[in-house]
């Protein structure tokens, strides 16, 4: 059936939930793209990342959001906190993500009280039920429902895909009639230097442990592809210069690593990944550097990309 047959939908879905609750898992499932940087510490996102899946008769723009959280400790969590609650605003369709271990605790009844002003549809989901038994996903169902009124509450599974399809068939089935916003075979708008400077602080999430992840933030200050790519894609070479800033002296020599190798580690890591997105040869060279107390100075945040 055309376009011209079926009315076509299309909107912005703004997924929203605590930290860790596998947002950024189900963007990159949904899409079959890795667009959002994972990690199993919580807090991993700190802005807004969009991706973008299209279909015969849709376009669902999905705004994955940063964890809400109580937001006492520094900027950059005010910053993440006001981010995620922006979203709201501009969204069509909200996608409430929980998972069983946060389920009924304070900060998921914060959340979903503050979703019950919203006048956009809401969908709940459950995620994670590939780690219960069968026998316990109603229960986990139900508690989820009595916390608000949902347009509907499914249980999913980011990591395995299980009840993917019906929630797809739910957020389609919201959308209000619209344009396609975005050209039919992209799947995110971030610029490609935003991606590589994510991915580079996805490794230092994954290799290094403690506070390093937290006051590490990634700046690409040069990305050059080598003239005469054009004529020869198979030797396309590009050139790539990061700057990874830390709060402090001392965790830039963790970072660093001894002899280098942690750097080094971070670096050959994040080259392979950024290899793969670009289909290119990728020269990268990480610096390291101190930005002192950058975490809670909103003009150093600002510096650096956030705000």
């Amino acid at each position: 059936m055309s376009r011209e047959e079926k009315e076509f939908r299309s909107g912005f879905v703004a997924i929203i939930g605590r930290p860790n609750v596998g947002k950024s898992t189900l963007l990159n499932r949904i899409l079959g793209e890795k667009v959002a940087i994972i990690s199993e510490k919580p807090q991993t996102t700190r802005t807004c990342i969009r991706g973008i899946l299209t279909g015969e008769q849709y376009q669902i723009v999905f705004l994955d959001t940063p964890g809400i959280h109580k937001a006492r400790r520094d900027a950059i969590n005010r910053f993440m906190v006001q981010t995620a609650l922006a979203t709201l605003s501009e969204a069509d369709v909200v996608l409430f993500l929980l998972d069983p271990p946060t389920l009924g605790r304070k900060g998921s009844r914060f959340i979903a009280a503050r979703l019950q002003e919203r006048e956009a549809p809401v969908i709940a989901a459950v995620n994670k039920i590939d780690t219960l038994p069968a026998s316990e996903i109603p229960s986990y169902v139900s508690l989820c429902r009595s916390l608000g009124e949902w347009q509907a509450v499914l249980p999913i599974s980011a990591k395995t895909g299980q009840g993917i399809p019906e929630l797809l068939e739910r957020i389609v089935g919201s959308l209000p009639p619209g344009p396609l916003y975005f050209p039919a075979d992209h799947y995110t708008d971030q610029p490609t230097r935003f991606m590589v400077a994510e991915i580079i602080r996805e490794k230092i999430f994954c290799l290094t442990a403690e506070e390093i992840p937290y006051a590490a933030a990634v700046v690409v200050e040069s990305y050059q592809e080598e003239a005469g790519a054009e004529a020869d894609p198979e030797q396309r070479r590009v050139s790539i210069e990061a700057v990874i800033y830390v709060e402090r002296q001392s965790q830039k020599g963790i970072l660093i690593g001894k002899g280098g190798e942690m750097l080094k580690a971070i670096g050959s890591r994040a080259r392979q990944e950024i290899e793969a997105l670009l289909g290119a040869k990728v020269v990268l060279r990480l610096w390291v550097k101190v930005a002192r107390g950058w975490t809670d100075d909103t003009a150093k945040m600002r510096a650096l990309g956030y705000g």
